[in-house]
């Protein structure tokens, strides 16, 4: 009984380790510009998606007044223009790893910046949703979502 316990508990921690081990794995592919294992684990539709709907719902997504030529005022230009093609040419896996290196670069002075580094907070929303917060809250910070499915932790948003 007492091994099944300790089977219990270890299978626990595991699970709570894992998103953590993902968000390391994260931090190595954005470093190594490994696009192969950075497909891995984002995933670009479910991005896609979270956009379109937050654009669609004018929820979240407010562009910044003071920067008229941010990435944020094209992206909605175009999708009113485009509709879902402006996202697929946006939104791809160049785009979220670059977004990515952005929001370390502006969470922290390390230099050469790096993910981890930039990483204020990452704890579970709920038992399939993991928040990774890079920089500080309020103050121009990024929050990457990793979404369990198909039994692998991947980037399902990225909410500048």
């Amino acid at each position: 009984m007492r091994l099944l316990g300790y089977l219990v508990l270890l299978a626990i921690i595991a699970f709570v380790a894992w998103p953590y081990y993902e968000v390391f794995r994260l931090d190595e592919a954005l470093g190594k510009d490994d696009m192969q294992a950075l497909e891995e684990l984002v995933d670009v539709p479910a991005i896609r998606r979270n956009y379109k709907e937050r654009l669609q719902d004018g929820l979240g997504l407010q562009p910044d007044p003071q920067d008229p030529g941010s990435a944020l005022v094209w992206l909605q230009q175009n999708l009113r223009r485009l509709g879902d093609a402006a996202l697929e040419q946006t939104i791809t896996l160049e785009w979220a790893r670059d977004t990515l290196k952005e929001a370390a670069a502006r969470a922290t002075d390390r230099q050469p910046p790096y993910f981890m580094a930039a990483v204020t907070f990452a704890f579970f929303e709920s038992y399939d949703s993991f928040i990774i917060r890079l920089g500080e809250l309020g103050r121009n910070a990024t929050h990457v979502r990793m979404r369990l499915r198909d039994k692998r932790w991947r980037v399902t948003d990225i909410i500048p």
